[in-house]
């Protein structure tokens, strides 16, 4: 239990802004927060802590005890986390480490399948040169079983000069031999995420890549100045609140429960992200199409949906360019991000473009259910996550944050309930709440030193008011 008085300061440093909330350990409470739009350094001019200075002033003038508080941050700025991913096959290895990436909080911005390649560096340059990944993901074979494949894509990766960092999670028999072609390349060896076939097994391969976030990525993009910004970052801001969804869903044991199945929707200005846990039946994963198994702990990023940046795409993804002036609103958003709505018909578009958004990325994560025939007779065949016994849905972003009373009834309204029409596999009957105070972010900061006081935060969502 923290002593009384005690605080600490949770800083997520976005894409666009950067957000700090002071926490009072003691009473899980949020007790003074500040946003300031986030400082990426531009032409070397500039310190992506200039914004969380200017956050820390307004946390100090609220309430004093932030002068000096312990301060645990998340970061997405600057790009984020991006990771590339290597593979034996595309529809195998390369799309687990696909789902492994996207877990551990990265942007997956290439995805190569090294099966079938004659020797050849190049694809690994143009990869280096195009996508400019911050992280190399490689993966490939099942323990025990081919490991040439493994191999030569270790050493074409040498061959091309690759030096960034590299997270081996292939083949555990094959490891050494790929650490002593990798040599000099920093790496770190990981758990197969494909042990045996029908298994994705994410864990240790998601550790290794936040390793690797903290020890290159961050200091490398060059974003602060200041010895104290890689000081305080403990993750990537999607892993920080995956961890958070973590938290929430299980809790901490038998006397601080979770809330059960969760589902956490992230509408942000260029991307929709949906963080789900949810436990898996055997019975239904026997029944899936994919061809990766689905594993309790999900993202993904819908990188055509978003507010802002993303809202022409997600009018056209959702056929909804018909609908009067709304193309023509969501092309004013894209070429202006910054732009704030003013007005009721403002506000009345943003709730479209979120209402499209969310209901295109749940159904994208949650896959359908329909009937079909096969020799056995007739079955119902899955695809994706099935969600519909969800217990809780949290809604996040602006929009949401920020919207009218109600807001997130009628952007949610489509997405969760009964009777949905498609065979969508959607929450049917879950409490569906915002998070108005951003909390999520620092329940994942706050999880690994301070349990207690996460748990308790993170349960202040359930008493969130339906609105």
């Amino acid at each position: 239990m923290a002593e009384d008085g005690a605080v600490a300061i949770c800083v997520d440093f976005g894409s666009t802004f950067t957000k700090a909330s002071l926490v009072d350990l003691a009473t899980a409470r949020v007790v003074a927060a500040a946003e300031h739009p986030t400082t990426v350094p531009v032409d070397g001019h500039g310190d992506v802590l200039d914004g969380y200075d200017a956050c820390l002033a307004a946390l100090v003038a609220a309430d004093p005890r932030a002068e000096g508080a312990e301060v645990l941050a998340c970061s997405s700025a600057g790009g984020g986390l991006r990771i590339a991913v290597v593979g034996n096959e595309e529809l195998v290895t390369a799309e687990a480490g696909r789902r492994v990436a996207l877990s551990s909080g990265g942007k997956v911005v290439a995805v190569l399948a090294a099966a079938g390649r004659a020797p050849d560096p190049e694809p690994y340059r143009d990869l280096r040169h195009t996508a400019r990944p911050d992280v190399l993901l490689l993966t490939g074979g099942t323990d025990g079983g081919n490991s040439e494949v493994l191999l030569q894509a270790a050493r074409d990766l040498v061959a091309s000069g690759w030096d960034g960092p590299v997270v081996v999670a292939g083949n555990v028999e094959a490891q050494d031999e790929v650490s002593a072609v990798l040599g000099d390349v920093p790496h770190v060896l990981a758990d197969n995420v494909v042990p045996t076939i029908g298994v994705l097994a994410p864990d240790s391969a998601r550790a290794a890549i936040r390793e690797m976030f903290l020890a290159h990525v961050i200091g490398g993009k060059h974003l602060s100045t200041r010895t104290d910004f890689v000081a305080m970052v403990r993750g990537a801001t999607p892993d920080v609140v995956l961890t958070g969804v973590e938290l929430l869903a299980d809790g901490l044991d038998a006397e601080r429960p979770g809330a059960g199945d969760v589902v956490v929707v992230d509408v942000g200005g260029a991307t929709t992200d949906v963080h789900s846990v949810v436990d898996v039946d055997p019975e239904d994963a026997g029944l899936s199409r994919e061809v990766v198994a689905t594993t309790r702990v999900t993202r993904t990023v819908e990188g055509d949906l978003g507010m802002r940046w993303s809202a022409s795409s997600t009018v056209e993804a959702a056929e909804l360019s018909e609908l009067p002036g709304l193309l023509a609103a969501a092309e004013r958003r894209t070429a202006d991000p910054g732009f704030l709505p003013v007005s009721g018909a403002d506000q009345d578009d943003d709730e479209a473009i979120a209402r499209a958004a969310v209901s295109l990325a749940l159904r994208r994560h949650a896959g359908r259910s329909r009937v079909v025939v096969s020799p056995e007779g007739r079955v119902v065949e899955r695809s994706g996550k099935d969600l519909r016994e969800v217990d809780l849905v949290v809604g996040s972003g602006g929009v949401l944050r920020h919207g009218r009373p109600g807001v997130s009834a009628r952007v949610f309204e489509g997405s969760v309930g009964a009777d949905l029409e498609g065979g969508w596999q959607l929450p049917e009957r879950a409490l569906v709440v915002v998070d108005s105070a951003y909390v999520l972010a620092a329940v994942g900061l706050l999880a690994p030193d301070h349990p207690e006081a996460a748990h308790r935060l993170a349960r202040r969502l359930l008493d969130s008011d339906r609105e």
